[in-house]
């Protein structure tokens, strides 16, 4: 494929996917370390009906509008979950389950009884995003990269995620030091003046806001993929936080360009007509490089949680 075809058919689609792969697995990693990985999975559940009634409200799938709408929707499942909790007695793991599968079903069943004709918000699209049509139209090269003109038409996804995953790493480099430590050993974390409880809640809610600054691009299958998937597999190769973080990148990256690739030949090479998801390769091919370290990773036969040093 020539540059003329590659950079606006095939080069803002990867991207995209590249920078959300990234900004979800940054604090993954933290929460695969806090056995709180399913915390990515309930996130991206969770925004769903909060992104559906914002729209409702708005009549737009406008960025601040989500995040808002995402916000309301994870108070609401806290409330529910800790009502759940005291008056069921039941343990938490049943209550948030129950909150979050209802949650999401509930925005699946408001999307399907809305008019969203006028946007790219339905089920599918919920599910799977729009990868593929986050095409570049105003390019026609390589040289579109240095024309102003043509730089205006990017597909808006593409920058919000970009500072979003450049905002998660910095915060993430920021806080580096009372993340890792109060990971290792909360109860150290706390005999040294950390606050352990506002910090996870802030690594919580930088999860969350890279979810939906993703949502309207990738939909929930790929968030929930690259918030376990990459992290869990660095965590396969390494004993040493700062490596495990750098694998998890690494991961990240080569499941967004093997998974947009795949989807798109991958059927062609087995004699195929149509391309499929995007989204949904991407996801399987973050699960495969998982699977090879389980099976091949220097550190499947360990226990214990990486080294501080």
């Amino acid at each position: 494929m020539s540059g003329a075809e590659f950079v606006p058919l095939s080069l803002t689609p990867i991207l995209i996917g590249i920078f959300t792969a990234v900004a979800c697995a940054l604090p993954g990693n933290f929460l695969v370390l806090r056995k709180q990985a399913l915390i990515g999975d309930a996130i991206s559940h969770v925004v769903l009906p909060g992104i559906v009634v914002a729209f409702l409200v708005t009549g737009t799938v406008a960025a601040w509008p989500m995040m808002v709408g995402a916000a309301v929707a994870a108070v609401v499942a806290v409330v529910l979950i800790e009502a759940i909790r005291r008056l069921g007695r039941i343990e938490t793991g049943a209550a948030m389950g129950v909150v979050f599968t209802s949650m999401f079903a509930g925005g699946v069943l408001l999307l399907e009884r809305s008019d969203t004709s006028t946007v790219h918000l339905d089920v599918e699209h919920a599910l799977m995003g729009n990868l593929e049509s986050l095409i570049w139209l105003d390019a026609d090269g390589w040289h579109s990269l240095l024309d102003p003109v043509a730089l205006a038409g990017l597909p808006p996804e593409l920058p919000r995620i970009f500072v979003t995953m450049v905002a998660v790493a910095v915060l993430i480099w920021v806080f580096w030091r009372p993340l890792k430590i109060s990971t290792f050993d909360e109860g150290f974390a706390q005999g040294v003046g950390i606050r352990t409880g506002a910090l996870g809640m802030a690594l919580v809610i930088v999860s969350a806001v890279a979810a939906v600054a993703a949502f309207d691009a990738v939909g929930s299958i790929i968030v929930i993929a690259m918030f376990i998937c990459p992290p869990a597999a660095a965590r396969l190769m390494t004993n040493r936080l700062e490596m495990q973080v750098a694998w998890s990148v690494v991961f990240a990256v080569i499941s967004a360009v093997l998974g947009y690739v795949f989807a798109g030949y991958g059927p062609l090479w087995f004699g195929g007509v149509n391309a499929v998801s995007a989204a949904g390769m991407i996801a399987t091919t973050s699960g495969v490089i998982l699977l090879v370290t389980v099976l091949f990773g220097p550190c499947r036969s360990r226990t214990g949680a990486p080294s501080e040093g």
